[in-house]
């Protein structure tokens, strides 16, 4: 086999797909044992903060990280693809041809932007804001654009929301495009309070229709309404990579991995998925950093125990609400049930704003704090688990 390639030996090696929040939280809480090899497989050589993506993307800050800064030690980082995973031989197989043999793995691939092929046009002229390389190519287009030149943002979900805030806090003409309701897991004084910091930056908020074409310079409604656009920003659908159905593992009609409570996957004991491409009891949680860090959490500890020899705990996670920014100097935090259900209770303005930037830093810190001290992360539990959503619905949550 290639060089990578580590015969099962005494030490435990446990494999970790995907180096996002989850794979990253994931690898350093493993570290809570001294006696396991860790490896995190992940495509970019950089940590990619992506709730900071529409900020890179309109020019306004940066998203990544060394993980030099963020990987404890011992953690190896082989950056590569995976191309499939062969559970009956515990191996990773990579896109460059090498391979990884594994005692566990831990499936933390997380999320992707996607447009809709049904959508003409949306594929050749929208930009996807949902991965690095996505936002660098909207910032260089937007660059090349005089400052009054058409933006539409398609998808009225918190990304959605975000683009267009801090777009249109830089003086552009933006519209959002929503295809539904502005920001849907949003409950009423929450997306007023929205709607109102959108108007102050002059975003044009269409609220009721979709977008049923893309085109070089415009788009056009299903209203029949042709939208000016020099450039088309596409935040509507989000997907998962197709590596567990590509390998036989049991998913859901997204393609996310099919566990139990514990996280294990359905399908092989000896894989345990988090983050964004978990799907535990076909009930996944909403696609955020605030899940996937206390998913992975718990991931690691399930393969802990199942080292130890332990029976691994069931999920158990609350959530406390979610964060807008709408531009640098407005944001909402809408608060929620521990089951993520909103309630009508939200802190809005330049308060919330620094609440929000607040957050965002200390994602990092907390990862930080993992790699120095292994099992220093707890998180809120006790939340009931929220009802199952469709796919579509998950997407707009984000």
């Amino acid at each position: 086999m290639s060089e990578l390639t580590e015969p099962t030996g005494p030490r435990p090696h446990v494999v970790v797909i995907g180096g996002g929040y989850a794979g990253t939280m994931a690898v350093n809480h493993l570290r809570l044992r001294t006696d396991v090899d860790i490896t995190l497989v992940n495509p970019r050589p950089q940590f990619v903060e992506r709730i900071r993506l529409h900020q890179l993307a309109a020019g306004t800050g940066t998203a990544t990280a060394d993980y030099g800064t963020l990987l404890g030690a011992g953690v190896r980082l082989v950056i590569d693809s995976a191309e499939t995973i062969d559970a009956a031989a515990r191996r990773v197989l990579l896109a460059s041809g090498a391979a990884l043999d594994y005692d566990y793995l831990i499936y933390a691939v997380g999320s992707t932007g996607a447009t809709p092929v049904a959508v003409p046009g949306a594929a050749e002229y929208a930009h996807v804001l949902a991965e690095l390389e996505g936002a660098e190519r909207l910032r260089y287009a937007l660059a090349d654009l005089p400052v009054n030149a058409p933006v539409t943002v398609v998808g009225g979900g918190l990304t959605g929301i975000e683009a267009a805030g801090e777009l249109g806090e830089l003086g552009r003409s933006v519209t959002l495009v929503c295809g539904g309701v502005l920001g849907p897991s949003l409950s009423g004084p929450g997306r007023r309070s929205v709607a109102r910091q959108l108007r102050k930056l002059g975003v044009d908020v269409r609220e009721s229709v979709a977008v049923s074409e893309v085109r070089w310079d415009s788009v056009v409604l299903n209203d029949g309404t042709v939208l000016p656009s020099a450039a088309t920003v596409w935040t509507a659908g989000f997907g998962v990579p197709d590596l567990a159905a590509r390998s036989g593992l049991s998913t859901d009609s997204l393609g996310r991995l099919l566990t139990d409570e514990t996280l294990t996957s359905v399908s092989d004991e000896r894989i345990v998925a988090a983050g964004d491409a978990a799907a535990p009891s076909n009930q996944p949680l909403r696609m955020s950093c605030q899940a996937a860090i206390p998913l992975a959490a718990q991931a690691a500890n399930t393969v802990l125990s199942r080292l130890a020899g332990t029976t691994p705990a069931p999920l158990n996670q609350a959530f406390t609400g979610q964060c807008i920014s709408v531009g640098r100097s407005y944001g909402t935090i809408q608060l929620a049930r521990t089951d993520d259900t909103p309630i009508k209770l939200y802190i809005g303005g330049r308060m919330a704003a620094t609440i929000k930037e607040l957050v965002c830093k200390g994602t990092l810190w907390g990862l930080r704090k993992e790699q120095a001290k292994p099992g220093w992360y707890r998180w809120l539990k006790g939340g009931n688990r929220p009802a199952q959503q469709p796919a579509e619905t998950q997407a707009a949550l984000r």
